[in-house]
């Protein structure tokens, strides 16, 4: 069905893979059933069961093993949640029968996001004005990272970062692909509040691949058959057949009319619209290759747009990577189950949950470990970097730093970090030693435990 699931499917990265039957497995529940199952309410133990099943949007495939009250079987369970979604259900793409059902999971995380990801942290409480810039910068390069790896991109999270911030050229594909993801979403952030158009689609694309394709000429070009299927790569099983390449001008069309709308007739939640926009252009797949990327680089340019700031600080994919498998199962879900997307919103809203969880969890370790650097200021005439260095030297009494290293943690010049660094060579509290002809590292000195002793007490 998408890129993700079509590059680990082509290349069978599967242990015991499991054939899209599997999948299809859930039990046929006849009109009448639903019917009867709506007017007649479930009691409340089944209710809240059902309750619980929908917070994380579960498939057959786990609802079948739950532990159910008594005079229940799995297939009524499973009767009552589909009926439950049914009551819920709206239509958010006619012509491929796209629906989805929201739940009040989905609408209390989507309170959540308007809350966090807006304007209420936006006057500081979150980030700290004065290293805004930094985590910036770190946040978009492990976007673009973790993206491309989920592609297949391999190279270490160390060497795509040194070469982002030198604005080194790549070296291989994979590099290529790790700064064409990067130079996308510094153009989707500069071009937020822009409306999305055919030929803005079409330079995403080709920004996002270009120097990555096996043709050079499908940059940026919308595909002209239908030989595109996502297959299993070990049973050969077709498990996607995106829909003609002949609908794909039309289907572009109201993509744009989607994205750009501010006045929609029937309102959905701009985040969930956004998980919408995502999972349509995977669904569509209207390029040969990077759609995936395409995709999230669309998600992460409609929350901008809806200003949804904090997306930019936020390593959505490195999330979703980590998770592979459940980003997966969530298309395959939404395929087997008539097209309803609930699966794949239902896991991408999670995801949003855990980036925002895991961004205040590091915000708070960094300004922790700042507060502690910063007793070193005491030594008097040296800067915070110089402070955090202190730091570092007084946690790991055997720690080796390059200038390379302090232009990597600090986001700064080699000037600026070599600098920082001499002076301290120059208060005695670090010396500078020889790795070759050429390249220099530093060390404490014998002097520094006595110099800091009396700030660690």
């Amino acid at each position: 069905m998408f890129e993700e699931l079509e590059r680990i499917c082509i290349f069978a990265i599967r242990i015991q893979p499991l054939t899209y039957e599997h999948y299809r497995d859930s039990p046929k529940i006849k009109d009448e059933e639903l019917i009867e199952t709506l007017i007649v309410p479930p009691s409340e133990n089944i209710a809240a069961l059902v309750n619980k099943i929908n917070e994380e949007y579960e498939y057959w495939d786990t609802v079948k093993y739950k532990k159910y009250p008594k005079g229940c079987t799995p297939l009524k369970l499973w009767t009552y949640v589909k009926a439950s979604r049914l009551s819920n259900r709206m239509r958010v793409w006619d012509k491929y029968g796209i629906v989805l059902s929201v739940t009040n999971q989905m609408q209390r995380l989507c309170h959540e996001f308007d809350m966090n990801f807006g304007g209420s942290w936006g006057t500081g409480g979150l980030l700290p004005n004065e290293n805004k810039e930094r985590y910036l910068i770190s946040s978009l390069m492990e976007e673009a990272i973790f993206s491309s790896q989920m592609e297949g991109a391999a190279t270490t999270r160390q060497v795509a970062k040194e070469m982002l911030y030198k604005k080194a050229k790549p070296k291989d594909k994979s590099q290529q692909m790790i700064a064409n993801n990067y130079q996308t979403i510094q153009f989707v952030v500069e071009n937020q509040n822009t409306p999305l158009s055919a030929e803005l689609l079409q330079h995403v694309h080709h920004l996002m691949t270009e120097n990555t394709l096996d043709d050079p000429r499908d940059e940026g070009r919308f595909r002209t058959n239908d030989d595109i299927v996502v297959e299993n790569g070990i049973t050969h099983e077709v498990v996607h057949r995106p829909p003609s390449s002949s609908d794909i001008p039309t289907f572009v069309k109201d993509l744009c009319r989607f994205f750009n709308e501010d006045t929609p007739s029937e309102f959905i939640h701009p985040i969930i619209k956004g998980i919408i926009i995502h999972f349509m252009m995977a669904y569509m797949h209207p390029f040969t290759d990077g759609n995936g990327r395409t995709a999230r680089a669309l998600f992460y340019w409609y929350m901008l747009k809806q200003n949804y700031w904090l997306t930019e600080y936020l390593s959505i994919s490195r999330v979703i990577a980590k998770s592979k498998n459940s980003y997966e199962k969530s298309f395959l879900y939404a395929e087997a189950d008539g097209n309803d997307i609930g699966y794949f919103v239902a896991y991408n809203l999670r995801v949003l949950n855990l980036s925002f969880q895991q961004l205040q969890s590091y915000l708070k370790r960094k300004q922790e470990e700042k507060k502690i650097a910063n007793t070193f200021l005491l030594l008097g005439a040296i800067n915070e970097r110089q402070a955090q260095i202190v730091k570092m030297f007084a946690d790991n009494p055997r720690e080796v730093l390059t200038v390379k290293d302090l232009q990597n943690k600090f986001f700064v010049s080699a000037t600026t970090a070599k600098n920082d660094i001499m002076g301290l060579v120059q208060r005695g509290l670090v010396v500078e030693f020889a790795f070759n002809k050429v390249k220099k590292g530093y060390t404490r000195s014998e002097r520094f435990e006595e110099s800091v002793k009396s700030l660690l007490r």
